[in-house]
C-alpha cells in the first residue's frame, strides 16, 4: 500500500514559522516531538496577516518578480544595514562587512573561534536588520537528520501523514558547534546548503529564499568534535574569526551592560525581498578577463604549491569571483577590482586548501598555517594593473 503524500500543514498545526516580524519562528503542537527535540532552540514570531507561514517560506513569488538592485542603491542598503547591525556588535565591521557579502553572494558562513566572542549575536543582529526568519540548532552527537529536517507524523483525525517542517526552514539558521553532531547529521545539512532544498520520505521540499547558515565552532576543543570533511568546508563561501574586541570596545561592553539591549532594540531596515533584489544584482557586476585570470593564476598557485596537499577546487574559484562581485556591489562598483578578488582571498580560499605533510598542526594552529600559505601566495601572484 502506498503512502498517501502529506499535504501542506495547516496554520496552527506542527511546526509553524511566519515572516511578518524581526526575528523566526517554530513552535510544535506535539508534546511528543517536542521532547525529541530538547536541544533546538528557536525565537517565535508571528505573522500580522494571519497568512500560511509553510506558503510564505519558498520565497518563489519575490524571485520571480525581484529587479535587481544597481550600485548606487546597494551601497546605501550595505551601510544602513553595517550600522544597523554594529549597534549590537561593537568594532567588527569588516566582520559585518563579510557576513553581508556572503549573504548577498548567496553563500554561507562558517564562524571558527572561541566561545563568547559574538558568534550568536552576530546572527540575530543579521536576521533582526534584515526581517529574515531565524533559528537556532545547538548540535550535539545524539542530534538525528530528522531533528533539523523535520519529520512526516501521521495524523489520527484526518488518516493523512502530515509533514513538520524542522528549524531549517528559516531564512538565516545559526548550527552552533556544527562539529559536534555525527557526520550523518553533518551530510544533512551539506543537502540544504549546497541545493537549497531538503529530502524528506523521498521528497525534496525547497528551504526559504535567501538561505544562510551560520555554523559556528570552536577550534581550540577537539574531544568529542566530528571534524568537517573537505566537501562540507568547500561549501562554505567564507570562513571568518571574530577574534576578541579592542580594548577599548571592550571596556565600554563592561560599563554599558552588554549588548542585549541593544539586540532588542534593533528594527528590521531590509527585507527578504530586497535581499533578493541585492543578490540579483550581484549577478549584473562585471568582472573583466584580467581579473578571471588572477583567480585563475591565484587558484594554480595553490594547486602547485609544495606547501598545500590539496589545492582550491574550481568551486572555489567560482566562489572567490562571486563574493568579490558581491563586495564590490556593496562597496557601489559595478565592477570588479583586483583588490576585490586579493583582500577575499584567505577568506575564501583557505578553508578549501589541506596542508602537506604528516606533521601539519590541527585546529587554530592549521587555520592560521592555511592564512598564511594563501597570503604568502596573493603576494607572490602579480596583479593585474
Amino acid at each position: 500500500m502506498s503512502r498517501p503524500s502529506p499535504p501542506r500543514a495547516a496554520r496552527g498545526e506542527g511546526y509553524t514559522l511566519d515572516l511578518g516580524t524581526h526575528g523566526g519562528a517554530l513552535s510544535h503542537t506535539s508534546e511528543a516531538s517536542q521532547a525529541s527535540r530538547p536541544r533546538v532552540n528557536l525565537l517565535r514570531v508571528t505573522s500580522p496577516d494571519g497568512s500560511s507561514p509553510l506558503k510564505a517560506l519558498p520565497g518563489g513569488e519575490d524571485r520571480d518578480r525581484a529587479s535587481p538592485l544597481g550600485p548606487a542603491e546597494a551601497a546605501r542598503l550595505a551601510k544602513a544595514l553595517e550600522a544597523n547591525v554594529a549597534r549590537a556588535l561593537r568594532g567588527k565591521q569588516d566582520v559585518i562587512e563579510l557576513s553581508l557579502a556572503a549573504l548577498a553572494a548567496s553563500g554561507h558562513l562558517l564562524l571558527e573561534d572561541v566561545p563568547g566572542v559574538g558568534k550568536t549575536t552576530l546572527a540575530h543582529a543579521l536576521a533582526r536588520s534584515l526581517d529574515l526568519s531565524f533559528s537556532r540548532i545547538q548540535f550535539t552527537s545524539d542530534l538525528l537528520p530528522g531533528d533539523i529536517t523535520g519529520v512526516s507524523v501521521f495524523d489520527q483525525r484526518t488518516g493523512q501523514f502530515v509533514f513538520k517542517p524542522g528549524p531549517l526552514f528559516a531564512h538565516l539558521v545559526l548550527a552552533d558547534e556544527i562539529n559536534r553532531t555525527t557526520p550523518r547529521t553533518q551530510s544533512c545539512l551539506l543537502e540544504a546548503m549546497a541545493e537549497g532544498q531538503v529530502s524528506v520520505d523521498g521528497g525534496a521540499r525547497v528551504l526559504p529564499s535567501p538561505f544562510l547558515v551560520l555554523a559556528t565552532q570552536n577550534p581550540h576543543e577537539h574531544a568529542g568534535t566530528y571534524p568537517l570533511p573537505e566537501s562540507q568546508l568547500d561549501r562554505f563561501l567564507l570562513r571568518l574569526p571574530l577574534g576578541y574586541p579592542a580594548p577599548d570596545v571592550e571596556r565600554e561592553l563592561l560599563l554599558g551592560g552588554g549588548t542585549q539591549d541593544e539586540l532588542q532594540e534593533l528594527r528590521p531596515v531590509a527585507s527578504a525581498h530586497e535581499v533578493r533584489r541585492l543578490q540579483l544584482g550581484v549577478e549584473q557586476v562585471k568582472v573583466a578577463g584580467e581579473v578571471a585570470d588572477y583567480v585563475l593564476a591565484l587558484v594554480a598557485a595553490t594547486r602547485s604549491s609544495p606547501l598545500l596537499s590539496l589545492g582550491v577546487s574550481p568551486r572555489g574559484a567560482l566562489s572567490l569571483l562571486r563574493v568579490a562581485q558581491a563586495r564590490a556591489l556593496l562597496r557601489g562598483r559595478g565592477y570588479v577590482e583586483p583588490d576585490d578578488v586579493k583582500e577575499l582571498c584567505v577568506p575564501c580560499l583557505a578553508h578549501r586548501v589541506v596542508l602537506a605533510g604528516r606533521a601539519a598542526p590541527a585546529g587554530e594552529l592549521a587555520r592560521q598555517a592555511a592564512e598564511r600559505v594563501i597570503r604568502d601566495l596573493a603576494e607572490q601572484v602579480p596583479a593585474p594593473e
